[in-house]
């Protein structure tokens, strides 16, 4: 029997202590490399059929537009991060403008948003530069499309819509109860009876929109980019505040909508009263939601200006509380978070930082696990 003296024991040690450390890192690095491998063919498999957007039943997404600069369609990965790191919680949602104007798809926008782990919010409108409101229509005219003018446009649009292949929330000419935008019924005949249907007058200027509406429809199902959810977005309140315009006048019907999308505002400029939250939101809730009883219903556009003495942070903080309890079907909500300048030198500014009251009430009331911070989705059924 060979004896080891205590100094041999000492040189010894640290190398079988090495040796040990050295079998259990590779040990170790093995079992990572085999479930990194394990999870990149899980997710290979996962992506080998299309998802869809999974709708919550309970809680809902959260969402931005976020403050990109000059225009709408400007999206930063930064910007995103940015708003994150300032509201304490990531978006689910993230929306943009995409104007016709500028004849493309958002492919470059679509794949920041994505990359970024949310799903993108189109506002896909029939608009023409220099893209100011209350101008009337332009060279994207309802009878122009109906009339086929723009057909090679909508399947370009299609295609690469379809070629994107993931989840899309896409709102086709939004707010049409109102009169800033060239597409609103107004500009078409407005009140104008031009028929009858189950007892109800049929206005010439909202049954042009749905025709439009859905002929714009039709033409991307075709191109079958069956990975869009559309969005019927109408404003609040009509302006005019008439029968003839109210929201229901617009609706192109069920088969052609996905979701309810409604544009909720406080005080946006100086000349305006104050109003709450709950006020801006009650009756118009009411109404979509007699459109469809089982389609999910998204604050497509929500936020309010820094006007005191109006309360902003009471404004956010009431939404926060009332959107779970007394609006259980908005499943989206997506805070308009932009500072602009207006033609008589005041500033409309809506962002949550516009003031540190207001800030604290975003911060608190996203803070909620009723506020789902990623887009959830499963698989499509392949078909037969």
């Amino acid at each position: 029997m060979t004896s080891v003296s205590p100094s041999s024991l000492h040189r010894i040690i640290p190398i079988i202590f090495s040796m040990v450390l050295v079998l259990a890192t590779l040990v170790s690095g093995c079992r990572e490399q085999s479930e990194a491998k394990t999870k990149e063919k899980t997710a290979t498999v996962k992506m080998d059929r299309p998802v869809k957007l999974v709708i919550p039943k309970n809680g809902a997404y959260t969402g931005a537009y976020v403050d990109f600069g000059e225009g709408e369609a400007q999206v930063t990965y930064d910007a995103l991060t940015g708003f994150e790191q300032l509201t304490g919680k990531p978006l689910a949602t993230v929306a943009f403008g995409n104007f016709w104007g500028d004849q493309a798809f958002p492919e470059k926008t679509v794949r920041i948003i994505s990359g970024y782990g949310a799903v993108p919010l189109i506002f896909w409108s029939p608009w023409d530069k220099p893209y100011e409101e209350a101008k009337g229509p332009d060279r994207f005219g309802l009878h122009e499309i109906l009339a086929g003018k723009w057909d090679g446009y909508i399947d370009a649009w299609a295609d690469s819509a379809r070629q994107y292949g993931k989840p899309l929330l896409v709102t086709w000419g939004l707010e049409m109860n109102g009169t800033w935008f060239p597409w609103s019924g107004c500009f078409y005949g407005g009140n104008k009876v031009i028929g009858h249907k189950d007892g109800h007058p049929l206005y010439e200027g909202p049954e042009l929109y749905k025709q439009a509406y859905r002929y714009v429809v039709d033409r991307v199902r075709a191109k079958k980019a069956t990975n869009i959810l559309w969005g019927f977005h109408a404003n609040n309140y009509s302006s005019p505040r008439s029968a003839w315009n109210r929201m229901n006048s617009y609706y192109p019907g069920p088969n052609y909508v996905d979701w309810l999308g409604l544009s909720v505002y406080g005080k946006m400029s100086k000349s305006e009263g104050w109003a709450d939250f709950d006020s801006m939101m009650a009756e118009p809730y009411a109404d979509i939601c007699k459109l469809d009883p089982n389609k999910p219903v998204f604050l497509a556009e929500w936020g309010v200006g820094e006007f005191p003495p109006g309360n902003k942070a009471g404004f956010i903080a009431e939404a926060f509380s009332l959107m779970p309890s007394k609006y259980p079907r908005v499943k989206v909500a997506v805070f308009w978070h932009e500072r602009w300048e207006n033609k008589d030198g005041s500033y409309s500014n809506l962002r949550v930082n516009s003031s540190p009251e207001a800030l604290e009430a975003y911060r608190t009331g996203i803070a909620s696990p009723y506020w789902i911070d990623r887009p959830q989705f499963e698989q499509k059924d392949s078909g037969p």
